[in-house]
């Protein structure tokens, strides 16, 4: 069995900006820690892994190149010879080449983890899972924001993180925690 690509998705300081959390607080406080767990491991393995970048071509957005919260987060700095895939949409595969870049290595499994559990984690996942990868979720590993929907009801971060899950696993994804995931990684 082939071990599958990490993908980190836009594990950038921009997504520390206090805007994101203007409806209440994230969750998963310990998901940058579960990050750099498993980027350490997929490293020490040998494995593959890809980092995405969100370069957003919105002029105030906090994930705009130039912009101080552009740069990587600590936890998910690419080193040496990582891909890092650019991506101005909330997808990682539409505008990339990512499933080109993907298929020409021959990987057809994914490990995701990153920002926002409900939109670029999620849109990328479901894309994934149409264009036939196998795909997990690492569900510790990944995080969002309390969310106002339509009504005027604020769901916490945990409920929109936990209906964002539901909504990949098993027909785009499955979900795992770092723990789970890990011990699924062939050691050196």
């Amino acid at each position: 069995m082939t071990t599958p690509a990490l993908l980190l998705i836009d594990l950038q300081r921009a997504i520390d900006d206090p805007r994101w959390a203007a409806e209440g607080p994230r969750n998963n406080p310990e998901a940058e820690a579960n990050v750099a767990r498993l980027l350490a491991a997929w490293r020490a393995a040998g494995q593959p892994v890809i980092h995405v970048r969100h370069d957003s071509v919105e002029p105030h957005s906090t994930y705009r190149p130039g912009a101080p919260g552009h740069a990587f987060k600590d936890e998910a700095m690419p080193a040496a010879g990582e891909t890092v895939v650019a991506k101005r949409s909330n997808s990682a595969f539409i505008g990339t080449g990512l499933d080109d870049l993907l298929r020409g290595r021959g990987i057809t499994a994914l490990v995701v983890a990153g920002v926002i559990t409900n939109n670029s984690v999620e849109a990328t996942v479901r894309m994934a899972g149409n264009l036939g990868y196998a795909t997990t979720v690492v569900s510790d590993a990944t995080y969002t924001f309390a969310k106002r929907d339509g009504r005027g009801h604020v769901w916490s971060a945990e409920d929109v993180h936990a209906l964002s899950l539901a909504n990949m696993e098993g027909e785009y994804a499955s979900v795992a925690t770092t723990e789970a995931v890990l011990a699924t990684l062939p050691t050196g």
